[in-house]
């Protein structure tokens, strides 16, 4: 993995924490899910004319993942609904790594080195540290996790590996990665915004009335994140990809306690340690 592939990688891990800041710290999640999802496809639909179109050959997998990723809006929404961000970030990105790492080479033929392997190791260990840093409050106000958040998060990860998978070999046969990231966001966006103007119709257009300006940020770094992260998987294996991307655990937990007032204790840090000496290893790997 070069230095530059490694350097946007990070980049679109610190645009992916921030969009999920955006969507927690709405009054209403699910909307602001909603409203993130419909301006990144707005965004896409914008520049889709002056790209070439995806191979025909990635299409079903450009289907398969629209899906999929429906239920990752679905599940974030949930998650970020009865939980804490500290709590189910975490969980939701550090499961995935190691799911995709487990899949990659039976699915697509892909072998990591013994180093990049204890990368993914050192990155998922660091960040269920943090997760049972969270079951500890370092102060008897701090709230515990809950089951249904856990659970949510949990099965946000599963959805994640997949459509993690499904567009690492999307992208390669599509011969156009801009094109094939934006055509995910237009159906995706299309998806959810017709589901909530059947369902909920005059509560989604008072929402963006307010939440416009943050929803368009959001839907901004959204598909600069995912397009930057598949544009990494053309260059460089796409478990060593997911892996290194999961650092964005760390724009996470500082955003959390910076912005949303969420408190940080010596057990997560020393979590945070682990993920970053993953990310060191999968840099020398």
């Amino acid at each position: 993995m070069s230095g530059l592939v490694a350097a946007v990688v990070l980049f679109a891990a610190l645009l992916h924490a921030s969009w999920n800041a955006i969507v927690k710290s709405g009054k209403d999640i699910f909307l602001s899910t909603v409203l993130v999802s419909v301006s990144a496809a707005c965004i896409s639909l914008a520049a889709l004319p002056f790209l070439a179109a995806p191979s025909p050959a990635s299409w079903p997998y450009l289907s398969a993942s629209a899906v999929v990723q429906l239920a990752y809006y679905s599940l974030l929404a949930a998650a970020y609904k009865t939980g804490d961000m500290s709590h189910t970030y975490p969980l939701m990105r550090g499961s995935a790594p190691l799911l995709v790492a487990l899949a990659s080479w039976p699915l697509i033929g892909e072998r990591l080195s013994p180093m990049q392997m204890g990368a993914v190791g050192c990155i998922c260990a660091g960040i269920f540290g943090l997760y049972f840093a969270a079951r500890l409050p370092a102060t008897a106000s701090a709230p515990s996790s809950t089951g249904r958040a856990t659970a949510f998060a949990l099965g946000n990860a599963v959805v994640i590996a997949s459509y993690t998978l499904i567009d690492g070999i999307g992208v390669r046969l599509s011969g156009a990665p801009a094109a094939y990231t934006m055509w995910i966001f237009v159906l995706n966006g299309a998806g959810l915004l017709l589901w909530t103007a059947m369902r909920r119709p005059a509560d989604l257009l008072a929402y963006a009335k307010t939440r416009w300006p943050l929803a368009a940020f959001g839907g901004f770094g959204s598909l600069a994140s995912y397009g930057l992260a598949l544009w990494a998987m053309t260059q460089a294996p796409v478990a060593a990809i997911a892996a290194l991307r999961e650092t964005s655990i760390l724009f996470a937990i500082a955003i959390a306690a910076l912005f949303l007032r969420e408190k940080i204790s010596r057990r997560r840090y020393l979590a945070i340690v682990l993920i970053a000496a993953g990310a060191v290893l999968m840099r020398a790997g």
